[in-house]
């Protein structure tokens, strides 16, 4: 991670975004990020003068970019929304790492603390809603559509824990490739009766 060719602040982000993925906030110590980043300490207390601050910032870019990522796959309305929604399903995932988000929900310190939760809260709000969204291009009803896309979400983030679980990256893949064929049937017969 020692990147002398990158931001201080930058450093200790990234130091901090792969640590906390690794071992959680909670396990994670400032020296920890100080040692994987490469930054003396002065650096990380001028940038960040406490771990939550530092905390905040991390999860907050995660989830940012996470959301980013995801947005632009699935509002390319160059593409059908039925392939939008399998290409999003169906992206490479580090399945035995897990979700880079996901993992925060586990985090006792993430989710006690109103400020650290909001931005994983948004993200998992913001991507429901933009698959619903897609849903919806497709015809499904509101409701039914805001059903599907919980699903879809579940399924890959209950695909991470099945892989973790078993030791197996391709329990996540099956996972999603279960959903896809039950769905893909009801999406196409959807299309055809707009």
């Amino acid at each position: 991670m020692d990147d002398p060719d990158l931001p201080r602040r930058e450093r200790l982000l990234r130091a901090a975004r792969d640590l906390y993925w690794a071992q959680g906030v909670e396990g994670t110590s400032p020296r920890q990020v100080l040692e994987v980043s490469g930054v003396g300490q002065g650096s990380l207390y001028h940038h960040f003068p406490t771990k939550h601050d530092l905390s905040l910032a991390a999860i907050s870019a995660t989830t940012q970019e996470a959301l980013d990522s995801v947005s632009g796959e699935l509002t390319d309305t160059d593409r059908p929304p039925v392939e939008r929604l399998v290409a999003y399903l169906e992206r490479p995932r580090p399945a035995l790492a897990g979700c880079k988000i996901g993992r925060l929900t586990s985090d006792r310190s993430v989710m006690a603390d109103d400020e650290l939760r909001s931005p994983v809260h948004d993200y998992f709000a913001g991507l429901v809603a933009l698959v619903q969204e897609v849903f919806e291009e497709t015809g499904l009803p509101d409701d039914v559509a805001h059903d599907r896309a919980y699903a879809a979400v579940a399924i890959v983030q209950g695909g991470y824990v099945l892989a973790r679980a078993l030791d197996d990256p391709a329990a996540l893949r099956a996972a999603v490739d279960g959903f896809v064929s039950m769905l893909e049937p009801a999406l196409q017969a959807e299309v055809a009766t707009r």
